[in-house]
């Protein structure tokens, strides 16, 4: 017995042309709808301004896939693209591996939390920067006083960045995050 195989296609759209390849994607589904064996199909966008579109179908065996693979309708259907999209990946799947087979547990992932407000980084930013800048210079001054003020404030910028990025920042930015994550009240 024969299992269902899903085709994934990775295919390169300019965004100019979106109207257009729609219009060529329904026309697809169209197509595959009349063959044997045809389970389903669908196409998504990763975003209105993306140039890959990633379009998936669905065949009940090898054989149905094959007749349709070979068919003049696709042939005709594939040509009327050129120079519209461009593939880049496709990927068959068979039985368990199928997409659009009921999943056995389903995970939500939440997107991200929107960034706190530019004002708000400045403080979060300021609050780190200037005690490590104040003790950078009042320690580099003590330490080199001679030296040009230049080669001084590198010294101190290559010492503090790191100390800032990997280990001030991340604590104050941890300290603040109910007032950083806190939406702003509307005026």
């Amino acid at each position: 017995m024969s299992e269902p195989i899903t085709v994934a296609v990775t295919r390169h759209v300019d965004p100019e042309r979106a109207a257009e390849v729609a219009a060529w994607a329904r026309a697809g589904q169209d197509l595959l709808s009349a063959r044997p064996g045809y389970l389903g199909s669908g196409w998504i966008r990763p975003d209105p301004d993306s140039p890959d579109w990633h379009m998936l179908f669905r065949f009940a065996d090898a054989d149905s896939l094959a007749a349709w693979e070979a068919s003049p309708e696709r042939a005709w259907w594939v040509g009327s693209a050129q120079g519209l999209v461009e593939d880049a990946r496709h990927e068959r799947r068979t039985g368990i591996e199928g997409w659009f087979d009921e999943p056995s547990s389903v995970e939500v992932v939440s997107s991200a939390p929107p960034a706190p407000p530019r004002w708000k980084q400045m403080v979060a930013i300021f609050i780190v920067f200037y005690p490590l800048s104040l003790a950078a210079n009042a320690f580099f001054g003590w330490l080199i006083p001679g030296w040009p003020l230049w080669l001084r404030v590198l010294v101190s910028v290559v010492t503090v960045t790191p100390i800032m990025t990997y280990a001030a920042l991340p604590l104050v930015t941890r300290a603040l995050r109910p007032w950083l994550s806190r939406p702003s009240r509307a005026r």
